[in-house]
């Protein structure tokens, strides 16, 4: 299914590559013409636990809301308009974003619920669930890209089916080291496996595999912030990795960075 904001009268290149910063305020417009993008703009701006953006086919930003700006470090979203995720975030991070932004406007293809956590300039890590659509004209062609990131909330505590599944929760949590077996903790729970994911994403709007996903790394971020001694491959097998490479892979495909990098933007802010 395409997504369209009609009327979006997009008939020529959205702006020339040439272009200055300040032709970028009407950017938005020139993307999806008088529909009310601004509007939709406006309404996230209300919720400080989402990041939207709409980008052009360049993947430069057209449209954003308050959350990204604050998370960005930058004063206004005119700080934003007309740069790509690469000139806005650093080194490897701001690149695989905008790897995923011409990966979703070549291919034409959605990513859904995409479990990242996010490194941003003045504020703490933080998990989030990233979606990104291909925007389409009339005819059908690609031309940009509009996503959202929604923070991690708290789990539903008060929702009836919590006991079930809480105390597979701390399971996860607490022997994430160890080679668990999702099957195994599901029938110890008098659950199936895949009523176990159901309940799962009602409760905590992950998976169980995700969330052990976010245990191994949550833990791994910590030893990589305190203990400087070790190594990469000593902290991949406390983390329940028998291969420090596949943890190397799974960390940079989640927060943009390997975990030598990771560790070198903790050593630059601690010392600036």
């Amino acid at each position: 299914m395409q997504t369209r904001l009609a009327p979006f009268p997009l008939l020529r290149p959205l702006l020339p590559a040439a272009a200055p910063l300040g032709a970028q305020a009407d950017a938005a417009q020139t993307l999806l013409g008088p529909c009310d993008l601004k509007l939709v703009e406006q309404l996230f701006d209300q919720l400080p636990d989402v990041v939207f953006f709409a980008k052009d086919l360049q993947a430069r930003y057209v449209a954003l809301n308050h959350s990204l700006v604050r998370r960005s470090g930058q004063r206004s979203k005119q700080a934003l308009l007309g740069r790509t995720a690469a000139q806005l975030f650093p080194g490897a991070m701001g690149e695989n974003f905008l790897a995923q932004d011409r990966n979703v406007i070549k291919s034409g293809k959605p990513i859904h619920r995409y479990l990242e956590l996010h490194v941003y300039a003045n504020r703490e890590p933080g998990w989030c669930l990233t979606q990104k659509l291909p925007l389409h004209d009339p005819q059908g062609a690609v031309v940009g890209v509009a996503g959202i990131s929604r923070d991690l909330g708290l789990p539903d505590r008060n929702n009836p089916v919590y006991p079930q599944v809480a105390e597979v929760a701390e399971q996860l949590r607490r022997n994430f080291s160890e080679p668990l077996q999702l099957t195994e903790l599901a029938r110890g729970a008098g659950l199936s496996l895949d009523r176990l994911e159901r309940l799962f994403q009602r409760i905590f709007e992950i998976t169980p595999r995700e969330m052990l996903l976010q245990a191994r790394l949550d833990a791994a971020r910590a030893l990589l912030e305190n203990e400087p001694r070790l190594s990469v491959a000593a902290i991949a097998a406390q983390c329940g990795y028998s291969d420090h490479s596949a943890f190397t892979r799974q960390f940079r495909s989640t927060t943009s960075l390997t975990p030598s990098q990771y560790r070198a933007l903790v050593v630059q802010r601690a010392a600036a």
